[in-house]
């Protein structure tokens, strides 16, 4: 009888594909929800910010309470990388523990039952990944790793330097997916506008655009994480100009207050930056997405009231509000001016009620379009409502779609539809199907 695994994948999507290539390696187990009766526990930890940190000391806790006798229980990831020598003084209960270089290994380290820190970083080349959540999408990581000195960012003292793959990996890499169906791929890393820039290669993405749009059988792609000063007008036009790529636009500024900008160690001031927001806006149909810090060290009343009213008078697409974190290993660790937690939370509550006011009237704009759709199943909400997605935008951060109405029968998961939007609500957008693609 087949050995059975429990497998938890925390924090972002890199981390996700790092789950995946676990999967793949570990194919001879067969997988159950219930962690009492399973043989190897896994949890791919995240040690990003604090609330990550505690999720996944919690999760391993909880697994270890509520797993058998005998079962094995594997710390990996992040935070078991940035905290090894903690980790594993405070929590001797885990079985095995290993960080971000191993991923490939892990069936071995099960079979040894032996923990292991590779001192390289792990870039996907070969190895076969079991893709989950979706029969027609995945996510394609870039590098590993981050050049960049922001204030408030650790993972480069756990994940080190830029290391990129190279575009013959990537395009194998898709090329295999494409042969079991894939044809919507989300490119990512912590900065993918660097790109084989640690290859002494200018315009990794260009190059990385062209040479997708090659591959047969992809119809839809997107990339995540563009860093503004890394991010060129060629690689914009790039985007806008591609076939394949569509003209969305992730693109982390973090605060738009130039002292700010400059407290954070980010590549551009506010002037820059603008130029750059501005420039993506001029793209046709752009669907611009960003995120925003707020509470870093020294951040005053009128550098946040700056930031405020740049969100309100800019017309992003989607917008994220982070808490500042203080992080060891990190620039502002040791800033003075910390901001209070009451006021960095003040501030996030007013910022959140007008991102949401903003969402629900740019969701509205969305009423009596059409809009090319693919299905992703039956809705977690209803039996009688399926969840889609706009083929354009990125899966789980953008809004979901939900079809209450169509002619159609026997709808399929992962195939696309043209659809017409009939209604909106603060956070999702309903929808009726027209017909398929290819009627």
């Amino acid at each position: 009888m087949a050995k059975k695994l429990h497998v938890i994948s925390l924090g972002c999507t890199k981390n996700l594909v790092d789950t995946e290539v676990m999967l793949g390696r570990l194919q001879k187990y067969k997988m159950t929800d219930n962690p009492q009766e399973a043989d190897v526990l896994i949890v791919n930890t995240c040690g990003f910010i604090d609330a990550a940190k505690e999720e996944s000391i919690n999760t391993i806790l909880d697994l270890n309470e509520a797993r058998k006798k005998n079962s094995i229980l594997v710390m990996a990831g992040c935070l078991s990388e940035r905290y090894k020598e903690e980790m594993k003084k405070e929590i001797p209960e885990i079985d095995i523990f290993t960080g971000v270089g191993d991923y490939a290994q892990i069936d071995k380290l099960i079979e040894e039952k032996n923990s292991h820190f590779a001192s390289d970083v792990f870039l996907i080349d070969q190895e076969e990944r079991v893709i989950t959540g979706s029969n027609y999408h995945a996510y394609i990581k870039l590098s590993e790793g981050c050049n960049q000195t922001c204030s408030f960012c650790a993972i480069p003292s756990f994940k080190g330097k830029l290391h990129s793959r190279t575009l013959e990996s990537v395009e194998k890499e898709i090329g295999i997916l494409v042969k079991k169906g894939y044809f919507d791929f989300t490119f990512i890393s912590q900065d993918s506008s660097s790109y084989l820039r640690d290859q002494n290669i200018d315009d990794g993405l260009v190059k990385l655009i062209k040479k997708v749009e090659t591959i047969s059988g992809v119809k839809s792609a997107r990339i995540l994480y563009l860093y503004p000063s890394t991010t060129t007008t060629s690689l914009i036009e790039a985007i806008a100009n591609s076939s394949v790529f569509h003209n969305y636009f992730d693109i982390p500024l973090q605060h738009i207050s130039d002292s700010m900008l400059k407290r954070m160690k980010r590549g551009f001031g506010k002037e820059k930056t603008l130029e750059l927001v501005n420039k993506i806006f001029s793209i046709k149909d752009a669907f611009v997405r960003t995120s925003f810090i707020v509470g870093h060290p020294g951040e005053s009343d009128t550098e946040y009231e700056e930031l405020k009213e740049h969100i309100i008078n800019t017309p992003y697409d989607m917008i994220n509000i982070f808490e500042y974190s203080k992080e060891e290993g990190t620039l502002s660790f040791d800033m003075e001016d910390a901001v209070p937690k009451n006021i960095i939370r003040k501030r996030i509550k007013e910022l959140k009620k007008i991102i949401d006011k903003k969402l629900h009237e740019k969701l509205n704009t969305y009423i009596g379009k059409p809009m090319d759709l693919v299905l992703n199943g039956v809705s977690s909400e209803h039996e009688l409502l399926y969840s889609a997605k706009n083929i354009a935008w990125a899966p789980e951060i953008d809004p979901e779609i939900l079809i209450n109405d169509t002619d159609l029968n026997d709808l399929e998961a992962g195939k696309l539809y043209h659809a017409h939007i009939t209604a909106a609500t603060p956070t999702q957008l309903i929808a009726a199907i027209i017909q398929s693609e290819n009627t």
